[in-house]
Formats: C-alpha cells, structure tokens, sequence
C-alpha cells in the first residue's frame, strides 16, 4: 500500500485524564504516525482497575493534539448501534480536523459483556452483525441519507449532517482473524489490524490476499498491520532498540507494514525515544530503498 512503513502506539485510558494528555502529546512530539485508544468497559488484563470510555477520551484527546492520526483499536459492535458509531467517528472526524482512523470489530471479551448485561451472540451471529455494520458505517460517511434492510439492522431514510472531513469517509480498520472476518476487510477496510505470532499474521495475510483475488480487490490496496499486545509478542520491544527492530523484522517478513505496539512503561521512555528518533527513520529509509 502506498505510504511505506507506519509506527503508532496504543495507550489504554487506565491513566488520570491529565496524564493521558500529557502522555499522548508528548508521543505525538516523538513522530509517532498514529495513537490509539481501546474499547472495553474493563481492561481485560485489569479488570478491577479504572477504565475510561474510549470514544469519550478519544474525542478528548484529538482536541488536545494536532498532527497524529487518532483511532480507537478496534471498536466493539457489541456495544454500540452501528449509527451511533458513526456518529461518533464523523463527530471525532471533525474534531480532529480530519485523523480518524475508524477501527471496527466484532467483540471478543466475553466478561466484560456478562458483568453489564450486554449480549454476546456465537461467532456466526456475531460475524453476520459485524458485516452488516461495516457496511452500515461505510454507507453513512458516504451519503447524506441511507437505507438499509438488514437482517440485524434497518434505516429508513436516515439523514447523515455533516458529513465527515475526509472524503469519501475516513479510513476503516478492521480487526480480523478467521476467515470470514478477512474476507469482509477485503471487500470493505482500508487497513487490516490482528494480533498474533508471526506465523498466524502471516497465513491470515495469505488467506486475505486469496480473498482480494476473489473479489477482485488489488491486495496492496489494503493495509497490514500488527497490534503488537507486549504479551503476545516473541519478546519485549521495549527492552531495546535492537528488539524493535527484530520484531519489526520478523512481522514485516510475513508483510506487515504497519506496527501499532502498546506503549512502553515509564522506566523504557529511554528507550522509545531512541526507536522514534533515531531506528524509525532509519527503517522508513530502508523500506523506500527497496
């Protein structure tokens, strides 16, 4: 996909509202092309600790930075009618002056659903949700009125004022690992974003590039891209530069072009600043020498 390699960083709202500002500015002052915020009601690696709404901070925090381009990582369609979503996404949109990067997906963390009484169908039902979303959403940013008649969801001349910033509608990621959530990201994402080792990122790339073939999709139209969860990660990027650098390396050797890592805890900002300042440029050289 055009553009080249692309670096961003995913904060969970698990920190004081100053301190997310501070933190998100302060990333954004580094380079970083994107920032990224989580959609849980708890953090599923915290579940007692605090946890704010990630739409809410989200709108927040584009109106509190100016270059980088702002996304939640992946939005659950549990949780919300596919048009209030992109009444949000068109709101945020606005707010940042156009870097929203719209991250969707089906919803996966099954407590959090039992403790607020939320329903949480099986995988066929939820993919089958999932797809008629998508294409609510996509449908909404891109026309001032839509109709839809779908299994799950219906609208009857729903009016959609203002429209978003970025035209057509602004990017959609989609977060996908079985084969017939891959097979909606090659009829409708601009990004692809999974998390994983190398090797399942890189069958789900193959079974994502059988799909573009199918539907007659050019595969380079759609960006790959690795949330790098640290614990599901070969190793720590954080514990050097060198080890971003490998995992970088290894995730880009299956065709990941895009690295969306949590971000490092306090004592490896020593660290980071090295990976942004010095080793990301040097592998955007790199990439382009190619």
């Amino acid at each position: 996909m055009a553009g080249g390699l692309r670096f961003g960083l995913c904060i969970d709202q698990n920190l004081p509202w100053p301190t997310l500002v501070e933190r998100w500015q302060y990333y954004e002052s580094l380079g970083f092309d994107s920032l990224w915020d989580c959609d849980h009601l708890i953090q599923p690696s915290r579940p007692t600790g605090p946890y704010l709404e990630g739409w809410t901070v989200l709108a927040g925090l584009a109106a509190r930075t100016g270059r980088v381009r702002v996304g939640v990582l992946v939005s659950s369609n549990t949780f919300r009618h596919p048009a209030l979503l992109a009444k949000e996404a068109v709101t945020v949109d606005h707010i940042s002056n156009g870097r929203l990067e719209l991250g969707l997906g089906a919803g996966w963390y099954v407590p959090e659903h039992e403790m607020f009484g939320l329903d949480f169908s099986g995988p066929a039902e939820r993919v089958a949700r999932f797809r008629e979303a998508v294409e609510i959403v996509d449908r909404l940013l891109r026309a001032e009125v839509t109709t839809y008649q779908g299994r799950y969801y219906r609208l009857h001349e729903a009016p959609f004022r203002p429209g978003p910033i970025q035209r057509p509608r602004p990017p959609l990621t989609i977060g996908a690992k079985g084969p017939k959530m891959l097979r909606i990201v090659a009829e409708l994402a601009d990004s692809w974003n999974s998390s994983g080792s190398v090797e399942e990122l890189g069958a789900r790339n193959r079974i994502l590039d059988e799909h573009c073939a199918a539907v007659g999709r050019d595969p380079s139209t759609i960006r790959r891209s690795l949330y790098g969860w640290a614990a599901r990660l070969p190793s720590d990027p954080w514990e050097s530069a060198a080890a971003f650098e490998d995992i970088v390396g290894r995730y880009g050797e299956v065709g990941i072009d895009e690295f969306i890592i949590d971000h490092p805890r306090p004592e490896q900002l020593e660290v980071l600043e090295r990976v942004a300042g010095e080793l990301i440029p040097a592998l955007r050289a790199e990439a382009t020498a190619r």
